[in-house]
C-alpha cells in the first residue's frame, strides 16, 4: 500500500486536538493544538541530535500540510 507523506486525524477525546501523522522516515505525529510530537522510531544518541535540528522544520511541513488541506475544504 502506497500512503501519502501526511495525514490529517482528529479524536473526539480530544476535540480541541488537530494531528498530522507523518508517514516517512522519521514517522511522528504532531497535535498542531500545543506542537506535541510523538514519534513512532528510535533513536540512538546521534540520530537524536541531527533530529532536534529537523524537528522545526518538520513541525513547519506538518502545519503547511495542514494550512493546504483546510484551505482546500473552504474552496
Amino acid at each position: 500500500m502506497s500512503l501519502p507523506k501526511f495525514i490529517l486525524g482528529d479524536n473526539t477525546n480530544y476535540p480541541n486536538a488537530i494531528y498530522v501523522i507523518h508517514t516517512e522516515f522519521p514517522r511522528f505525529i504532531i497535535n498542531l493544538e500545543d506542537d506535541e510530537v510523538e514519534w513512532f522510531e528510535d533513536f540512538d544518541e546521534e540520530d537524536a541530535k541531527e533530529l532536534e535540528m529537523e524537528t522545526e522544520n518538520m513541525i513547519k511541513l506538518a502545519t503547511e500540510f495542514y494550512d493546504s488541506e483546510i484551505a482546500k475544504y473552504e474552496e
